[in-house]
């Protein structure tokens, strides 16, 4: 009986601090995309570490901007420094993904270090994010990086799409994503197909 009571103060409280935020947020590009990486990340879904695995200056910047009239208190862990490992690799991400961005809002910059971030992390890469389904990763690709999510256009799984994507610019054509022998799905990507 406690599992299940504690399970509903979960969801009332993660649903509460998403109620928050969308009532408080500035009505910008990314406002519910943030939102909902948040709330998971306060869920403890996802890979991302505190901050959403940006800067701690670069965090505070972001929840200024989006979410003004929102006082986090001490709901959210305070933000650290990325990791250090990985960071040639993470980078080459940021790239990529900054290469083709839509130009329309600078929340876009900030994007790119957020899914290069969870990029380190070995589940879908939704999930790693923190978001609520794959659906909302590929609004987010659309509406960030509208040119590379254009190139998916047989929709092959987001990470290993980018990956994909990072070896074709160096001119490596069989290139596996990242982490994939500890995927949980690993028997649906490298299955025979029926």
């Amino acid at each position: 009986m406690n599992c299940i009571a504690l399970t509903i103060d979960n969801l009332e409280k993660e649903a509460g601090l998403y109620g928050r935020l969308m009532i408080g947020r500035s009505g910008l590009p990314n406002d519910e995309l943030f939102a909902r990486m948040l709330t998971g990340q306060a869920a403890g879904n996802g890979v991302l570490p505190p901050g959403l695995g940006l800067y701690p200056e670069t965090y505070a910047k972001l929840l200024a901007r989006h979410f003004p009239e929102v006082d986090l208190g001490d709901e959210l862990s305070s933000p650290r420094w990325p990791e250090e490992r990985r960071l040639t690799e993470r980078q080459d991400l940021i790239d990529l993904l900054l290469d083709h961005r839509a130009i329309a809002d600078q929340s876009e910059v900030w994007m790119a270090e957020i899914v290069a971030a969870a990029c380190m992390g070995s589940d879908h890469l939704w999930q790693d994010l923190g978001l609520w389904s794959r659906t909302d990763l590929s609004r987010l690709m659309a509406d960030n990086f509208p040119h590379l999510a254009a190139k998916n256009d047989r929709d092959m799984k987001w990470k290993k799409f980018l990956y994909r994507q990072l070896c074709e610019r160096e001119g490596v054509y069989l290139c596996p994503a990242p982490s994939c022998q500890v995927c949980t799905d690993y028997a649906k990507c490298f299955s025979p197909e029926q």
